[in-house]
């Protein structure tokens, strides 16, 4: 299984960012940058692909900065597999996915299912089921279909709306839901 694991940040920077944040105030739900500005100066992504094999850990953005190399690792690891092509990833989607896994309370890493995709993709993609949009915002980079094995798609569904920012779909039948940074929006539920 390949590791994908963040080179831009030193260990002391990092051991100072975490010792800075150590007393965070509580979350609040208002949506998920609001979310994630009360949650601290740090923001991490957990997550793994049963497609590729390889995994995500990273903290993205530190002391009100994203972090760029960090965000190339997701941009390389949320790539679209099937055509093997790269898109930058509208961060605001990691964000609003980091929201929803840290009011979820959970340590394990989300499952992607799809992130970046190419038209081709989507197109083949939407060959195999009407539930697949035509003008994807997957194909622009700024969605991700999640799964957690420890937590139901209704529970996720509501910890992604809580966070009032983007699209969430809940797809109960193929057991993931859709977040994204566009309008906010909700379907499935």
């Amino acid at each position: 299984m390949t590791k994908i694991v963040s080179s831009g940040i030193s260990r002391r920077g990092l051991l100072g960012a975490f010792a800075a944040t150590a007393v965070a105030a509580a979350p609040t739900c208002s949506n998920a940058f609001g979310l994630l500005r009360g949650a601290g100066d740090i923001r991490r992504i957990r997550m793994y692909s049963g497609r590729t094999g390889e995994s995500i850990d990273t903290i993205y953005w530190i002391e009100g900065k994203y972090v760029p190399e960090a965000l190339n690792e997701i941009t390389y690891f949320m790539r679209d597999w099937r055509q093997d092509e790269v898109k930058d990833v509208d961060p605001r989607t990691v964000d609003i996915a980091a929201a929803s896994h840290r009011l979820l309370d959970v340590s394990e890493p989300y499952l992607l299912l799809s992130g970046y995709r190419t038209a081709k993709t989507n197109a083949l993609l939407r060959s195999r089921s009407r539930r697949v949009a035509q003008n994807s915002l997957h194909i622009k980079a700024q969605a991700a279909d999640l799964r957690l094995r420890s937590r139901s798609v209704s529970q996720m569904y509501r910890a992604a709306t809580a966070c009032e920012a983007g699209g969430v779909g809940k797809y109960s039948r193929s057991n993931f839901v859709h977040m994204d940074c566009g309008p906010i929006r909700t379907w499935g539920a």
